[in-house]
């Protein structure tokens, strides 16, 4: 159950190191790229593959699948493989549901923690008041940016997010037990008409359901 798990339990992202806007002719830097990614994109499409990585490097899980993203608070992340997988939020409720065992669960969405990769992306929380950023950098061909939640208790210590030509390529995330999650982006389409219907779970005929919609 790691692919779902992978958004939902990281939930699925500060005070910037001062990175302002960026002067005169200096190439912009991965946390300007992340602040202007947040105020233009209202909506995004991609398709991607998702790697969990153990503390010696391990491969633990491989998954790919597709990504819908509404701004504010609507997210549908389908994995395809290895297990059909589904993580949508409606504005008002998170479900994930399980189609191989034929369950669903469902809570809150203001349940869901704001400092986390899932809810920078796609809610309204802001970089400043949910994270610090301990870095930006040029590695991989990419312009990256280092954050660490501020609330403690999160699942996660650090989440990097690069950026390539001003796109987000990858997101890498650090857990509490040392394993990184890293999911790579293709495909990306920012601010495409994406219909209301990707943001609505109804549970199939027989699917057991855990907890109650609002």
């Amino acid at each position: 159950m790691l692919p779902a798990l992978a958004v939902a339990g990281l939930l699925l992202f500060g005070g910037l190191a001062q990175s302002q806007a960026v002067e005169n002719d200096a190439a912009p830097t991965g946390a300007d790229m992340l602040r202007q990614f947040l105020q233009e994109t209202q909506t995004l499409r991609a398709t991607f593959h998702q790697e969990l990585l153990g503390p010696d490097n391990d491969v633990l899980e491989l998954a790919t699948g597709s990504l819908s993203i509404r701004r504010p608070g609507r997210f549908s992340w389908h994995y395809a493989q290895p297990i059909d997988q589904l993580v949508v939020a409606d504005g008002q409720n998170l479900w994930i549901y399980d189609a191989e065992l034929a369950q669903a669960t469902v809570a809150p969405l203001d349940a869901a923690t704001p400092a986390s990769p899932a809810m920078l992306l796609s809610g309204d929380a802001t970089l400043d008041t949910e994270f610090d950023v301990l870095e930006t950098f040029d590695a991989e061909t990419l312009s990256w940016v280092r954050l660490a939640p501020k609330p403690a208790g999160t699942d996660f210590k650090e989440v990097l997010i690069g950026f390539r030509d001003g796109l987000l390529n990858q997101l890498r995330l650090l857990d509490s037990l040392e394993q990184v999650t890293t999911i790579e982006f293709f495909d990306l389409e920012v601010n495409p008409a994406v219909a209301d219907a990707v943001f609505e779970f109804d549970p199939p005929s027989g699917v057991d359901v855990i907890g109650e919609a609002r």
